[in-house]
């Protein structure tokens, strides 16, 4: 979703403030500007629907594909920054073997968000009221508030890319150095600021502004694509391995990929490096898993299309808009994205490094080794051991355990960039153009999370036509997103990889919207007669529960990887006010 499309929904939602819960009288007020030219189009679509309907399954689907066409080429241009990432790491650490990761949690992200659209499209009614009415106001404000933190923390890795893009790939030498850095922030925050301040005014100069984003991005995303169709030219690719790699396979949650198991047997420690590579795989593939689908994006979406005056009719428009429009262009993207990198980084690495001395090591490549090291000696003897002994330690390392520590080295934009170097060659347009594409999705990226968060506050306070509490509500991940990079990632090797840890914290709320889902689905206090029946609600009910274990054991792992039993007992605290509050009300 582009940055005009998000803003424009939440306008739309806007121009009344009394508005009614109910999607037919809100766009029966008629007092915004446009309002009647909305109903006249809807008017004609719902026509369209109702007749293609009654002629039958043919005619319908030959409608939803007239309806939702424009929605291909604007979803073919928004993988975000944290989708990128996740996807380069993902080709890095795993080669192929992960292409299926990120399609299957967009199937099943496209299942949750079908069921909020069909809730809400049901019943006209607002979520956030409904789920707290219907379902429980402890998970209500649990979705309101995940999505809230997820704009939050998900801001920090946009200014990280926004920065590395900047000082890496587009103007290395004169924009070196920290002050450089506190100038990009400052520089990102103004753009996405003004362009989120200045959208309902009138004039071409956002919408031109905007346009040129989507440029920046389509650029970096057909850039990918043509470096698969030019190594498959070329001869480069092993499809055979590529078709395999869609298979889902989850014996990667608890093995290392087989490209690496070569190089773990030859190494002086397999079990350190087995036990390493497994937890850099699960962090990786959360991360991507989350940025498939995020939960500020649940929160959206019923708002979208509330906005588009979709009532009943437009359920099955919506479920095939979201099957073909939105999973297509992402499997597409994504997986050339990791093609890509996977060709040009897994199992591979510097033949120059491995031969340099242990005294002329810095960076990762040190830090990896040193952990190798401590492995065997323990970290309080390595932490007590002279540099020089240090340096013997390495040297003395097999030549498996130095390709292990290269090849785990968290790679920054520099790096990455080559993944395009198979279009371009080596030199630097393929830095300017994976620049250009990163710093377009930062920017994208920040306004739309700055957007969606003033659209909670106002939400969560209930002042849906007061434009200073939007505005200030959408300034928060701005602010949040420039100090929280600079304060707690600023000095990182690799700003790029900042986008992996936030996503396994927005994997962790993941959960709390698809849970919340589910009881919507089957609440008939909220549905009445459009509850599913039969075995098509046993069917709903299979594909949401196999969305919600997945997304489940991805938030179990993340968290407790990271807080281990505390978030054990927070997730425990959350699950017992869910259950209790409903009953509490519904005995007053």
């Amino acid at each position: 979703m582009v940055a005009s499309e998000v803003v424009s929904s939440y306008e739309m939602l806007l121009m009344n403030e009394n508005q009614s819960a109910s999607v037919e009288s809100y766009f029966q007020s008629g007092d915004a500007p446009g309002q009647k030219a909305v109903m006249s189009s809807q008017d004609a679509d719902r026509r369209r629907l109702q007749d293609a309907q009654a002629k039958g399954l043919g005619a319908t689907l030959a409608t939803y594909v007239r309806l939702s066409g424009p929605g291909w080429l604007q979803s073919a241009i928004t993988l975000g920054g944290g989708s990128l990432a996740g996807s380069l790491y993902l080709g890095v650490i795993g080669g192929y073997e992960f292409l299926w990761l990120q399609p299957l949690m967009m199937i099943l992200g496209v299942v949750m968000l079908s069921a909020i659209a069909y809730v809400t499209l049901s019943t006209g009614e607002r979520p956030f009221a409904a789920i707290n009415q219907h379902v429980s106001p402890v998970l209500g404000w649990g979705w309101l508030l995940a999505a809230m933190m997820a704009n939050l923390v998900w801001a920090m890795p946009q200014f990280s890319l926004g920065t590395a893009a900047l000082q890496q790939n587009l103007f290395p030498e004169a924009l070196a150095g920290n002050s450089a850095k506190l100038l990009c922030v400052l520089g990102l925050f103004l753009i996405s600021a003004v362009v989120v301040w200045f959208y309902d005014s009138p004039g071409r100069g956002v919408k031109i502004f905007e346009g040129i984003l989507k440029a920046m991005v389509g650029l970096v995303v057909v850039s990918f694509f043509g470096v698969v169709v030019a190594m498959s030219w070329k001869g480069q690719l092993d499809w055979a391995a590529i078709a395999r790699g869609f298979v889902p396979d989850i014996s990667l949650l608890w093995r290392p990929v087989t490209g690496l198991q070569e190089f773990i047997n030859a190494s002086g420690n397999p079990e350190y490096w087995r036990e390493t590579i497994l937890a850099t795989q699960r962090e990786r593939m959360i991360a991507a898993a989350a940025t498939a689908v995020g939960i500020n994006m649940t929160f959206l979406l019923p708002y979208s299309m509330l906005r588009k005056g979709w009532g009943r009719a437009f359920r099955g428009l919506a479920c095939f808009d979201l099957s073909t429009g939105l999973f297509i262009p992402f499997l597409l993207a994504t997986s050339c994205v990791v093609i890509a990198a996977a060709s040009q980084f897994h199992g591979k690495f510097e033949t120059t490094q491995l031969q340099q001395p242990a005294a002329e090591i810095t960076g990762g490549y040190r830090s990896n080794l040193t952990k190798r090291i401590a492995a065997d000696l323990g970290p309080e003897a390595v932490k007590n051991a002279s540099e020089a002994t240090i340096n013997e330690k390495i040297d003395a390392l097999p030549a498996a355990d130095r390709k292990l520590a290269l090849m785990l080295v968290k790679r920054d934009a520099f790096d990455l960039a080559r993944a395009l170097e198979n279009l371009f060659g080596q030199g630097g347009i393929t830095q300017k153009v994976f620049g250009l594409g990163v710093l377009g999705m930062a920017i994208s990226t920040i306004v739309i999370l700055m957007v969606i968060n003033g659209f909670c506050i106002t939400e969560m306070t209930g002042r849906d036509g007061d434009r200073v509490v939007q505005r200030l509500g959408a300034i928060l991940p701005g602010i949040v997103g420039g100090l929280g990079f600079l304060a707690l990632w600023g000095d990182s090797e690799a700003q790029f990889w900042l986008a992996v840890p936030t996503s396994n914290f927005g994997m962790a709320l993941l959960p709390i919207a698809y849970v919340t889902f589910f009881l919507m689905m089957n609440s008939r206090s909220l549905l009445g007669d459009a509850l599913p029946q039969g075995r098509w609600r046993l069917l709903i009910n299979l594909l949401m529960l196999l969305a919600i274990v997945a997304s489940t054991v991805g938030a179990g792992l993340s968290i407790w990887a990271n807080i281990g039993w505390i978030g054990v007992a927070l997730i425990a605290s959350l699950l017992v006010l869910a259950a209790i509050v409903p009953a509490r009300r519904q005995a007053a």
